[in-house]
Protein backbone atom coordinates (compact mmCIF):
# COMPACT_ATOMS: atom_id res chain seq x y z
CA UNK A 1 0.00 0.00 0.00
CA UNK A 2 2.84 2.35 0.83
CA UNK A 3 4.55 1.53 -2.47
CA UNK A 4 1.34 2.27 -4.39
CA UNK A 5 0.93 5.56 -2.55
CA UNK A 6 4.48 6.57 -3.54
CA UNK A 7 3.95 5.54 -7.16
CA UNK A 8 0.65 7.39 -7.50
CA UNK A 9 1.68 10.28 -5.22
CA UNK A 10 -1.47 9.48 -3.26
CA UNK A 11 -1.67 10.89 0.28
CA UNK A 12 -1.83 8.29 3.04
CA UNK A 13 -1.25 8.72 6.77
CA UNK A 14 1.94 6.65 6.60
CA UNK A 15 3.38 4.00 8.87
CA UNK A 16 4.02 6.25 11.90
CA UNK A 17 0.42 7.51 12.01
CA UNK A 18 -0.99 4.12 11.00
CA UNK A 19 0.70 2.38 13.91
CA UNK A 20 -0.44 5.18 16.23
CA UNK A 21 -4.06 4.71 15.06
CA UNK A 22 -3.67 0.99 15.70
CA UNK A 23 -2.37 1.70 19.21
CA UNK A 24 -5.21 4.11 19.98
CA UNK A 25 -7.77 1.56 18.78
CA UNK A 26 -6.41 -1.30 20.86
CA UNK A 27 -6.00 0.98 23.89
CA UNK A 28 -9.75 1.67 24.02
CA UNK A 29 -10.64 -1.86 22.83
CA UNK A 30 -12.36 -0.42 19.75
CA UNK A 31 -14.69 -2.79 17.93
CA UNK A 32 -16.47 -0.29 15.67
CA UNK A 33 -14.71 2.31 13.55
CA UNK A 34 -16.21 4.73 11.03
CA UNK A 35 -13.82 6.21 8.50
CA UNK A 36 -14.88 9.37 6.71
CA UNK A 37 -12.84 9.49 3.51
CA UNK A 38 -10.88 6.27 3.24
CA UNK A 39 -8.92 6.60 -0.01
CA UNK A 40 -7.72 3.12 -0.95
CA UNK A 41 -7.87 1.92 2.64
CA UNK A 42 -4.48 2.48 4.25
CA UNK A 43 -5.79 3.69 7.61
CA UNK A 44 -8.78 1.33 7.40
CA UNK A 45 -6.29 -1.52 7.13
CA UNK A 46 -4.67 -0.47 10.45
CA UNK A 47 -8.08 -0.15 12.10
CA UNK A 48 -9.21 -3.55 10.75
CA UNK A 49 -6.11 -5.11 12.25
CA UNK A 50 -6.91 -3.46 15.61
CA UNK A 51 -10.63 -4.29 15.92
CA UNK A 52 -10.05 -8.03 15.61
CA UNK A 53 -12.24 -10.71 14.08
CA UNK A 54 -15.33 -9.55 15.97
CA UNK A 55 -14.87 -5.87 15.04
CA UNK A 56 -16.11 -3.81 12.13
CA UNK A 57 -14.70 -0.88 10.13
CA UNK A 58 -17.01 1.20 7.95
CA UNK A 59 -15.06 2.47 4.94
CA UNK A 60 -16.30 5.42 2.84
CA UNK A 61 -14.92 6.84 -0.37
CA UNK A 62 -16.28 8.50 -3.51
CA UNK A 63 -13.92 6.73 -5.93
CA UNK A 64 -14.81 3.31 -7.29
CA UNK A 65 -11.16 2.92 -8.32
CA UNK A 66 -10.06 3.46 -4.70
CA UNK A 67 -12.69 0.99 -3.52
CA UNK A 68 -11.50 -1.68 -5.97
CA UNK A 69 -7.91 -1.23 -4.76
CA UNK A 70 -9.03 -1.33 -1.13
CA UNK A 71 -10.95 -4.57 -1.65
CA UNK A 72 -7.81 -6.19 -3.07
CA UNK A 73 -5.68 -5.05 -0.14
CA UNK A 74 -8.27 -6.11 2.46
CA UNK A 75 -8.57 -9.54 0.86
CA UNK A 76 -4.79 -9.98 0.80
CA UNK A 77 -4.65 -9.03 4.48
CA UNK A 78 -7.55 -11.30 5.41
CA UNK A 79 -9.64 -8.37 6.64
CA UNK A 80 -12.43 -8.36 4.04
CA UNK A 81 -15.00 -9.66 6.57
CA UNK A 82 -14.23 -6.83 9.01
CA UNK A 83 -14.85 -3.98 6.58
CA UNK A 84 -18.13 -2.59 5.23
CA UNK A 85 -17.42 -0.59 2.09
CA UNK A 86 -19.61 2.35 1.06
CA UNK A 87 -19.24 4.28 -2.19
CA UNK A 88 -20.44 7.44 -0.51
CA UNK A 89 -19.45 10.85 0.77
CA UNK A 90 -18.08 10.40 4.30
CA UNK A 91 -19.77 13.60 5.50
CA UNK A 92 -23.19 12.38 4.33
CA UNK A 93 -22.98 8.91 5.84
CA UNK A 94 -23.02 10.41 9.34
CA UNK A 95 -26.68 11.30 8.79
CA UNK A 96 -27.57 7.90 7.36
CA UNK A 97 -25.72 5.28 9.35
CA UNK A 98 -27.15 3.91 12.56
CA UNK A 99 -25.39 2.84 15.71
CA UNK A 100 -22.59 4.17 17.86
CA UNK A 101 -18.90 3.97 17.10
CA UNK A 102 -15.81 3.63 19.25
CA UNK A 103 -13.73 5.67 16.79
CA UNK A 104 -14.58 8.06 13.98
CA UNK A 105 -11.63 8.90 11.74
CA UNK A 106 -12.08 12.07 9.71
CA UNK A 107 -10.18 12.66 6.47
CA UNK A 108 -12.81 14.22 4.18
CA UNK A 109 -12.50 17.38 2.09
CA UNK A 110 -10.94 19.96 4.38
CA UNK A 111 -13.51 22.68 3.69
CA UNK A 112 -16.17 20.28 5.02
CA UNK A 113 -14.40 19.61 8.33
CA UNK A 114 -16.35 22.14 10.46
CA UNK A 115 -19.76 20.76 9.55
CA UNK A 116 -19.15 17.29 10.95
CA UNK A 117 -18.05 17.95 14.52
CA UNK A 118 -21.48 17.75 16.17
CA UNK A 119 -22.62 14.98 13.83
CA UNK A 120 -19.56 12.90 14.74
CA UNK A 121 -20.12 13.65 18.41
CA UNK A 122 -23.66 12.24 18.16
CA UNK A 123 -22.37 8.97 16.63
CA UNK A 124 -19.62 8.29 19.19
CA UNK A 125 -19.96 6.33 22.40
CA UNK A 126 -18.94 8.04 25.61
CA UNK A 127 -15.17 7.66 25.82
CA UNK A 128 -14.95 7.20 22.06
CA UNK A 129 -12.36 8.94 19.90
CA UNK A 130 -12.90 11.45 17.11
CA UNK A 131 -9.61 11.56 15.21
CA UNK A 132 -8.94 14.00 12.40
CA UNK A 133 -6.04 14.03 9.96
CA UNK A 134 -4.28 17.07 8.46
CA UNK A 135 -5.01 19.60 11.21
CA UNK A 136 -1.63 21.27 10.59
CA UNK A 137 -2.44 21.32 6.87
CA UNK A 138 1.20 21.45 5.76
CA UNK A 139 1.74 24.59 7.84
CA UNK A 140 -0.85 26.55 5.87
CA UNK A 141 -3.00 27.06 8.99
CA UNK A 142 -0.28 29.45 10.22
CA UNK A 143 0.14 31.23 6.89
CA UNK A 144 -1.77 33.91 5.02
CA UNK A 145 -3.50 31.21 2.93
CA UNK A 146 -7.25 31.92 2.92
CA UNK A 147 -8.26 29.12 0.55
CA UNK A 148 -11.43 27.16 1.41
CA UNK A 149 -9.50 24.05 2.56
CA UNK A 150 -7.23 26.07 4.83
CA UNK A 151 -10.11 28.09 6.24
CA UNK A 152 -11.97 24.80 6.77
CA UNK A 153 -9.14 23.34 8.84
CA UNK A 154 -8.75 26.56 10.84
CA UNK A 155 -12.50 26.80 11.55
CA UNK A 156 -12.66 23.12 12.42
CA UNK A 157 -9.80 23.40 14.90
CA UNK A 158 -11.29 26.44 16.58
CA UNK A 159 -14.71 24.77 16.92
CA UNK A 160 -13.27 21.46 18.06
CA UNK A 161 -11.01 22.99 20.71
CA UNK A 162 -13.96 24.88 22.21
CA UNK A 163 -16.47 22.00 22.00
CA UNK A 164 -17.86 21.24 25.49
CA UNK A 165 -18.35 17.55 24.71
CA UNK A 166 -14.80 16.77 23.60
CA UNK A 167 -11.41 16.91 25.25
CA UNK A 168 -9.00 17.50 22.37
CA UNK A 169 -5.25 17.33 21.87
CA UNK A 170 -3.36 18.02 18.66
CA UNK A 171 -0.50 15.62 18.04
CA UNK A 172 2.12 17.14 15.69
CA UNK A 173 3.10 13.97 13.82
CA UNK A 174 3.18 13.92 10.02
CA UNK A 175 0.56 16.56 9.07
CA UNK A 176 -1.05 16.76 12.51
CA UNK A 177 -3.76 14.70 14.14
CA UNK A 178 -6.44 15.93 16.48
CA UNK A 179 -7.48 13.35 19.04
CA UNK A 180 -10.78 14.16 20.74
CA UNK A 181 -12.27 12.05 23.52
CA UNK A 182 -16.05 12.24 23.91
CA UNK A 183 -16.68 13.23 27.50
Amino acid sequence: MEELAREKEFPIVGRQVGSFLYQLAITINAKSVLELGSGFGYSAYWFAKAVGEDGQVVFTDLSSENIDLARQFFKRGGFQDRIQIHLEDGALILDEISGEFDIIFNDIEKEDYPQIIDRAYNKLRSGGLFITDNVLWHGRVLSQDNSPPTEGVRGFTELLMSHKGFYTTIIPIRDGLSISVKL
